[in-house]
Protein backbone atom coordinates (compact mmCIF):
# COMPACT_ATOMS: atom_id res chain seq x y z
CA UNK A 1 0.00 0.00 0.00
CA UNK A 2 1.08 3.51 -1.13
CA UNK A 3 2.52 5.58 2.21
CA UNK A 4 2.27 8.77 -0.10
CA UNK A 5 -1.53 8.46 -0.68
CA UNK A 6 -3.33 11.71 -0.14
CA UNK A 7 -5.92 11.39 3.15
CA UNK A 8 -9.38 11.56 2.43
CA UNK A 9 -10.63 15.09 2.96
CA UNK A 10 -12.55 16.13 5.91
CA UNK A 11 -16.33 18.02 6.21
CA UNK A 12 -15.23 21.41 7.11
CA UNK A 13 -19.19 21.31 8.94
CA UNK A 14 -19.00 17.86 11.31
CA UNK A 15 -22.20 19.36 13.58
CA UNK A 16 -24.71 18.81 11.17
CA UNK A 17 -26.12 22.46 11.52
CA UNK A 18 -27.50 24.57 8.63
CA UNK A 19 -25.56 26.79 7.34
CA UNK A 20 -26.80 30.02 4.85
CA UNK A 21 -25.32 28.63 1.93
CA UNK A 22 -27.80 25.83 2.65
CA UNK A 23 -30.09 28.30 2.87
CA UNK A 24 -28.84 30.04 -0.33
CA UNK A 25 -28.73 26.90 -2.34
CA UNK A 26 -32.26 25.81 -1.52
CA UNK A 27 -33.83 29.42 -2.42
CA UNK A 28 -31.53 29.28 -5.75
CA UNK A 29 -29.90 32.44 -4.61
CA UNK A 30 -25.95 33.42 -3.95
CA UNK A 31 -24.96 33.18 -0.36
CA UNK A 32 -24.37 36.98 -0.22
CA UNK A 33 -28.13 37.70 -1.61
CA UNK A 34 -29.61 35.62 1.18
CA UNK A 35 -27.60 37.25 3.73
CA UNK A 36 -29.35 40.62 2.88
CA UNK A 37 -32.80 38.86 2.46
CA UNK A 38 -32.06 38.39 6.08
CA UNK A 39 -30.54 41.35 7.25
CA UNK A 40 -31.51 43.72 5.15
CA UNK A 41 -34.46 42.89 3.66
CA UNK A 42 -35.28 46.23 1.56
CA UNK A 43 -32.18 46.00 -0.61
CA UNK A 44 -33.81 42.74 -2.41
CA UNK A 45 -36.84 41.96 -3.90
CA UNK A 46 -39.89 40.83 -2.65
CA UNK A 47 -39.62 37.85 -4.37
CA UNK A 48 -36.11 37.45 -3.43
CA UNK A 49 -37.19 37.56 0.76
CA UNK A 50 -40.03 35.16 -0.45
CA UNK A 51 -37.80 32.24 -1.53
CA UNK A 52 -35.04 33.08 1.37
CA UNK A 53 -37.75 33.00 4.07
CA UNK A 54 -39.35 29.92 2.66
CA UNK A 55 -35.84 28.42 2.64
CA UNK A 56 -35.56 29.40 5.98
CA UNK A 57 -38.57 27.79 7.24
CA UNK A 58 -37.88 24.09 5.48
CA UNK A 59 -34.44 23.69 6.71
CA UNK A 60 -35.01 25.51 10.25
CA UNK A 61 -31.92 27.63 9.86
CA UNK A 62 -30.96 30.15 12.96
CA UNK A 63 -29.00 33.15 12.17
CA UNK A 64 -25.86 33.57 13.50
CA UNK A 65 -26.48 36.65 15.92
CA UNK A 66 -22.73 37.25 16.96
CA UNK A 67 -21.79 37.10 13.86
CA UNK A 68 -23.91 39.52 12.28
CA UNK A 69 -23.80 41.67 15.86
CA UNK A 70 -19.97 42.33 15.41
CA UNK A 71 -20.52 44.63 12.01
CA UNK A 72 -23.34 46.29 13.76
CA UNK A 73 -22.03 46.02 17.09
CA UNK A 74 -25.37 45.65 18.52
CA UNK A 75 -25.95 42.17 19.80
CA UNK A 76 -29.72 42.84 21.74
CA UNK A 77 -28.76 40.24 24.11
CA UNK A 78 -28.40 41.50 27.97
CA UNK A 79 -26.76 39.20 30.54
CA UNK A 80 -27.80 39.53 33.90
CA UNK A 81 -26.58 37.82 37.04
CA UNK A 82 -28.26 36.94 40.47
CA UNK A 83 -26.76 34.75 42.95
CA UNK A 84 -28.69 31.89 42.85
CA UNK A 85 -31.65 30.74 40.93
CA UNK A 86 -33.39 28.91 43.71
CA UNK A 87 -34.42 31.96 46.06
CA UNK A 88 -37.73 33.47 44.92
CA UNK A 89 -36.47 36.46 46.16
CA UNK A 90 -35.12 37.73 42.82
CA UNK A 91 -37.50 36.40 40.79
CA UNK A 92 -39.55 39.44 40.51
CA UNK A 93 -36.88 41.44 39.43
CA UNK A 94 -35.64 38.84 36.85
CA UNK A 95 -39.28 39.02 35.47
CA UNK A 96 -39.87 42.34 34.78
CA UNK A 97 -36.28 42.88 33.33
CA UNK A 98 -36.95 40.03 30.98
CA UNK A 99 -40.43 41.38 30.03
CA UNK A 100 -39.30 45.04 29.44
CA UNK A 101 -36.86 44.35 27.08
CA UNK A 102 -38.31 41.93 25.28
CA UNK A 103 -41.00 44.18 24.45
CA UNK A 104 -38.11 46.19 22.99
CA UNK A 105 -36.52 43.57 21.04
CA UNK A 106 -33.52 42.30 23.76
CA UNK A 107 -33.54 39.03 24.79
CA UNK A 108 -31.79 38.47 28.14
CA UNK A 109 -29.53 35.63 29.08
CA UNK A 110 -29.56 34.76 32.89
CA UNK A 111 -26.07 33.85 34.74
CA UNK A 112 -26.15 32.09 38.52
CA UNK A 113 -23.49 33.77 39.95
CA UNK A 114 -23.18 32.39 43.77
CA UNK A 115 -22.10 34.24 46.54
CA UNK A 116 -18.61 34.75 45.40
CA UNK A 117 -16.52 36.74 43.50
CA UNK A 118 -14.34 34.08 41.92
CA UNK A 119 -17.95 32.55 40.07
CA UNK A 120 -18.84 35.89 39.41
CA UNK A 121 -15.61 36.96 37.98
CA UNK A 122 -15.62 33.88 35.71
CA UNK A 123 -18.79 34.62 34.42
CA UNK A 124 -18.29 38.23 33.33
CA UNK A 125 -14.98 37.30 31.74
CA UNK A 126 -17.15 35.10 29.93
CA UNK A 127 -20.04 37.27 28.97
CA UNK A 128 -17.58 40.49 28.09
CA UNK A 129 -15.98 38.60 25.57
CA UNK A 130 -19.86 38.19 24.40
CA UNK A 131 -20.12 42.30 23.79
CA UNK A 132 -23.82 42.43 24.87
CA UNK A 133 -25.68 45.03 24.86
CA UNK A 134 -26.08 44.89 28.41
CA UNK A 135 -25.25 43.47 31.61
CA UNK A 136 -26.90 43.74 34.86
CA UNK A 137 -25.41 42.78 38.27
CA UNK A 138 -27.19 41.93 41.78
CA UNK A 139 -25.40 43.80 44.67
CA UNK A 140 -22.11 46.44 44.24
CA UNK A 141 -19.48 44.49 45.90
CA UNK A 142 -17.23 42.68 43.02
CA UNK A 143 -14.22 42.33 42.79
CA UNK A 144 -11.25 44.36 41.62
CA UNK A 145 -10.49 42.68 38.67
CA UNK A 146 -14.26 42.46 37.78
CA UNK A 147 -14.73 45.94 38.20
CA UNK A 148 -11.84 46.88 36.31
CA UNK A 149 -12.84 44.67 32.99
CA UNK A 150 -16.40 46.28 33.52
CA UNK A 151 -15.36 49.34 33.21
CA UNK A 152 -12.73 49.06 30.37
CA UNK A 153 -15.36 47.19 28.03
CA UNK A 154 -17.63 50.07 27.62
CA UNK A 155 -20.95 48.01 27.83
CA UNK A 156 -23.89 49.48 30.01
CA UNK A 157 -23.61 48.03 33.42
CA UNK A 158 -26.53 47.95 35.79
CA UNK A 159 -25.78 47.24 39.37
CA UNK A 160 -29.09 46.48 41.41
CA UNK A 161 -30.93 45.44 44.84
CA UNK A 162 -28.23 48.05 46.70
CA UNK A 163 -27.02 51.71 46.85
CA UNK A 164 -23.59 53.07 46.60
CA UNK A 165 -22.54 56.75 45.46
CA UNK A 166 -19.86 55.05 43.31
CA UNK A 167 -21.66 52.30 40.97
CA UNK A 168 -19.81 51.25 37.79
CA UNK A 169 -22.19 52.97 35.68
CA UNK A 170 -25.81 52.59 36.29
CA UNK A 171 -27.55 52.01 39.88
CA UNK A 172 -31.22 50.82 40.96
CA UNK A 173 -31.75 49.74 44.45
CA UNK A 174 -31.97 50.68 48.21
CA UNK A 175 -29.89 51.23 50.92
CA UNK A 176 -29.31 47.74 53.44
CA UNK A 177 -28.07 49.82 56.06
CA UNK A 178 -30.97 52.25 56.06
CA UNK A 179 -33.23 48.85 56.17
CA UNK A 180 -31.65 47.73 59.13
CA UNK A 181 -31.90 50.72 61.18
CA UNK A 182 -35.42 50.51 60.60
CA UNK A 183 -36.07 47.24 61.25
CA UNK A 184 -34.74 47.99 64.84
CA UNK A 185 -36.89 50.97 65.79
CA UNK A 186 -39.73 48.91 64.47
CA UNK A 187 -39.11 46.13 67.20
CA UNK A 188 -38.37 48.95 69.69
CA UNK A 189 -41.61 50.86 69.25
CA UNK A 190 -43.44 47.51 69.19
CA UNK A 191 -41.99 46.96 72.76
CA UNK A 192 -39.62 44.51 72.18
CA UNK A 193 -36.09 45.01 74.19
CA UNK A 194 -33.90 42.14 73.71
CA UNK A 195 -33.52 42.07 69.79
CA UNK A 196 -31.86 39.23 67.69
CA UNK A 197 -30.99 38.10 64.00
CA UNK A 198 -30.99 35.28 61.83
CA UNK A 199 -28.70 36.30 58.73
CA UNK A 200 -27.29 35.02 55.40
CA UNK A 201 -23.57 35.04 54.91
CA UNK A 202 -23.63 37.37 51.90
CA UNK A 203 -22.34 40.65 52.32
CA UNK A 204 -26.03 42.60 51.54
CA UNK A 205 -27.41 40.73 54.90
CA UNK A 206 -24.61 41.07 56.91
CA UNK A 207 -23.98 44.99 56.45
CA UNK A 208 -27.89 44.80 57.34
CA UNK A 209 -27.48 43.23 60.32
CA UNK A 210 -24.22 45.19 61.16
CA UNK A 211 -26.71 48.17 61.09
CA UNK A 212 -29.71 46.74 62.89
CA UNK A 213 -26.70 45.84 65.73
CA UNK A 214 -25.54 49.56 66.05
CA UNK A 215 -29.40 50.66 65.61
CA UNK A 216 -30.33 48.47 68.52
CA UNK A 217 -27.45 50.29 70.61
CA UNK A 218 -28.44 54.01 69.51
CA UNK A 219 -31.98 53.42 71.30
CA UNK A 220 -30.48 51.69 74.52
CA UNK A 221 -31.68 47.89 73.83
CA UNK A 222 -29.49 45.15 74.87
CA UNK A 223 -26.73 44.11 72.15
CA UNK A 224 -28.72 41.98 69.54
CA UNK A 225 -27.67 38.00 69.36
CA UNK A 226 -27.07 36.75 66.28
CA UNK A 227 -26.79 33.47 64.23
CA UNK A 228 -25.46 33.88 60.67
CA UNK A 229 -25.83 30.53 58.20
CA UNK A 230 -24.65 30.40 55.14
CA UNK A 231 -26.17 31.65 52.08
CA UNK A 232 -28.32 30.71 50.24
CA UNK A 233 -30.54 30.50 53.23
CA UNK A 234 -33.38 27.95 53.97
CA UNK A 235 -36.26 26.83 55.95
CA UNK A 236 -33.94 24.29 58.15
CA UNK A 237 -31.32 27.31 58.93
CA UNK A 238 -34.55 29.53 60.56
CA UNK A 239 -35.37 26.24 62.13
CA UNK A 240 -31.88 25.46 63.57
CA UNK A 241 -31.43 29.16 64.61
CA UNK A 242 -34.23 29.44 66.31
CA UNK A 243 -32.89 26.65 68.76
CA UNK A 244 -29.82 28.41 69.44
CA UNK A 245 -31.51 31.96 70.09
CA UNK A 246 -34.33 30.82 72.46
CA UNK A 247 -31.27 30.13 74.88
CA UNK A 248 -30.48 33.95 75.11
CA UNK A 249 -33.83 35.01 75.89
CA UNK A 250 -34.51 36.80 73.20
CA UNK A 251 -38.08 38.53 72.26
CA UNK A 252 -37.89 39.38 68.71
CA UNK A 253 -36.09 38.57 65.43
CA UNK A 254 -34.83 40.02 62.22
CA UNK A 255 -34.34 37.26 59.72
CA UNK A 256 -32.31 37.70 56.13
CA UNK A 257 -34.82 36.55 54.36
CA UNK A 258 -38.74 35.25 54.52
CA UNK A 259 -37.23 31.77 53.83
CA UNK A 260 -35.44 31.77 57.02
CA UNK A 261 -38.32 34.07 59.17
CA UNK A 262 -40.64 31.04 58.04
CA UNK A 263 -38.17 28.74 59.48
CA UNK A 264 -38.22 30.63 62.64
CA UNK A 265 -41.78 30.76 62.66
CA UNK A 266 -42.25 27.03 62.11
CA UNK A 267 -39.71 25.74 65.34
CA UNK A 268 -41.36 28.50 67.62
CA UNK A 269 -44.91 26.95 66.92
CA UNK A 270 -43.50 23.15 67.35
CA UNK A 271 -41.71 24.54 70.41
CA UNK A 272 -45.46 26.00 71.74
CA UNK A 273 -43.93 29.77 71.58
CA UNK A 274 -46.68 32.08 70.60
CA UNK A 275 -45.99 34.60 67.88
CA UNK A 276 -46.19 37.85 68.55
CA UNK A 277 -46.78 37.40 72.34
CA UNK A 278 -43.81 35.56 73.33
CA UNK A 279 -41.91 36.18 69.76
CA UNK A 280 -42.05 38.98 67.26
CA UNK A 281 -40.50 38.02 63.63
CA UNK A 282 -39.77 40.15 60.70
CA UNK A 283 -38.67 38.96 57.16
CA UNK A 284 -37.36 40.26 54.55
CA UNK A 285 -38.15 40.18 50.77
CA UNK A 286 -42.25 40.01 50.89
CA UNK A 287 -42.43 36.27 48.81
CA UNK A 288 -46.28 35.89 47.72
CA UNK A 289 -46.35 32.94 50.82
CA UNK A 290 -45.74 35.91 53.39
CA UNK A 291 -49.53 37.01 53.48
CA UNK A 292 -50.58 33.52 53.52
CA UNK A 293 -48.71 32.78 56.91
CA UNK A 294 -50.66 32.19 60.20
CA UNK A 295 -49.71 34.92 61.90
CA UNK A 296 -49.11 36.65 58.74
CA UNK A 297 -45.67 37.32 58.43
CA UNK A 298 -44.19 41.06 58.70
CA UNK A 299 -41.77 41.56 56.78
CA UNK A 300 -39.53 44.23 54.54
CA UNK A 301 -41.21 45.13 50.97
CA UNK A 302 -38.77 45.60 47.98
CA UNK A 303 -40.27 46.11 44.77
CA UNK A 304 -38.04 43.65 42.57
CA UNK A 305 -40.54 44.39 40.11
CA UNK A 306 -39.53 48.42 39.57
CA UNK A 307 -35.88 47.33 39.80
CA UNK A 308 -36.38 44.92 36.69
CA UNK A 309 -38.13 47.69 34.92
CA UNK A 310 -35.73 50.56 35.82
CA UNK A 311 -32.55 48.29 35.12
CA UNK A 312 -34.34 47.50 31.68
CA UNK A 313 -35.12 51.23 30.66
CA UNK A 314 -31.29 52.09 31.80
CA UNK A 315 -29.70 49.25 29.20
CA UNK A 316 -32.29 50.18 26.56
CA UNK A 317 -31.44 53.83 26.76
CA UNK A 318 -27.60 53.66 26.85
CA UNK A 319 -28.17 50.68 24.19
CA UNK A 320 -30.01 53.21 21.91
CA UNK A 321 -27.73 56.06 22.22
CA UNK A 322 -29.86 58.41 24.68
CA UNK A 323 -27.83 60.23 27.22
CA UNK A 324 -29.06 58.96 31.18
CA UNK A 325 -29.58 62.07 33.23
CA UNK A 326 -29.89 60.17 36.58
CA UNK A 327 -27.78 56.92 36.38
CA UNK A 328 -28.79 56.43 40.27
CA UNK A 329 -32.07 55.68 41.42
CA UNK A 330 -33.16 54.92 44.63
CA UNK A 331 -36.75 52.60 45.33
CA UNK A 332 -36.30 52.46 48.52
CA UNK A 333 -38.45 50.13 51.00
CA UNK A 334 -41.05 49.26 53.50
CA UNK A 335 -42.01 47.48 56.75
CA UNK A 336 -45.30 45.35 55.82
CA UNK A 337 -46.55 45.37 59.05
CA UNK A 338 -48.56 41.88 59.63
CA UNK A 339 -49.19 39.80 62.64
CA UNK A 340 -46.17 38.39 63.74
CA UNK A 341 -44.77 41.52 65.00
Amino acid sequence: MSTDATPPRRSRRRSGAVTLHDVAKLAGVAPITASRALNHPKQVSAEVRQKVSDAVSRTGYVPNLLAGGLASTRSRLVAALVPSISGPVFLATVQALTETLAEHGYQMMLGQSGYTNTREDALLEAIIGRRPDGIVLTGIMHSAEGRRRLMASGIPVVETWDLTPTPIDMLVGFSHVDVGHAVARFLRDKGRTRLAAVSGDDERALRRLEAYRAAALALGLAEVQAVVVPAPTTLRSGRDALAQLLERGVDAVFCSSDQLALGVMTEAQARGIAIPQRLSVVGFGDLEIAADLNPALTTVRINGADIGRQAARFIIDRAEGREVAQRIVDIGYSIVDRHSA
